[in-house]
């Protein structure tokens, strides 16, 4: 079962369209015990870190994030969605849920903040063809943000980006995929990185 988390600061309604027109049944909830009974989880997000992880740990979320994940189950992260998977984020100067090592730095103030629009995203890791099956190399995906991340182990970047730096907009270890840009938003590249997403994982 594919279960998208509801911590009330996401992009809920355009992460379940794409699921539809992908033909994919999935639950929204923000119930511990459904997101143990799922297979793959989905964290969107739009919005602020530090809202972000207040409201997860409200709803008890946060531990039962870290606990699935780390039984291996199936994690795809989106936007703010990825950058609360690091340890740290300048955005509010919050802890995050430290399940990957880094941190998440703002843009440099020499460039329009947030970046909105299409960006492309170069693949860097081979490893990870599965993930990127059937999408062009050098695709663009639709971002919207202030802020990246920056892991400490390189080897977990699968896709990188250009806005005034290289940032990671893509990062992939074991059974967590995470992007900065929307895929749901970014046309057929986008659907395809849902879709084996999904379509790799023990549904």
């Amino acid at each position: 079962m594919i279960t998208i988390i509801d911590y009330g600061i996401s992009n809920i309604g355009s992460v379940a369209n794409a699921l539809n027109k992908l033909g994919f049944f999935f639950k929204i909830s923000a119930d511990p015990l459904v997101l143990r009974q799922s297979t793959v989880l989905i964290l969107p997000g739009v919005g602020q870190a530090a809202t972000g992880m207040r409201n997860l740990k409200n709803r008890g979320l946060d531990k039962e994030i870290i606990k699935q994940i780390n039984q291996g189950k199936s994690f795809l992260g989106i936007c703010l969605g990825m950058q609360l998977l690091f340890d740290f984020s300048q955005e509010g100067n919050v802890d995050c849920l430290g399940i990957l090592k880094g941190e998440v730095k703002r843009f440099k103030l020499e460039r329009k903040i947030p970046q909105i629009g299409w960006n492309q995203v170069k693949f860097v890791n081979k490893k990870n063809k599965k993930q990127f099956k059937e999408i062009p190399e050098n695709s663009y995906f639709y971002f919207v943000n202030s802020y990246y991340c920056v892991p400490e182990d390189k080897s977990i970047v699968a896709g990188v980006s250009e806005y005034g730096e290289t940032f990671a907009s893509v990062v992939v270890k074991n059974n967590i995929l995470a992007t900065q840009f929307h895929p749901e938003k970014s046309g057929e590249s986008g659907f395809q990185l849902i879709r084996n997403f999904i379509n790799i994982s023990p549904c």
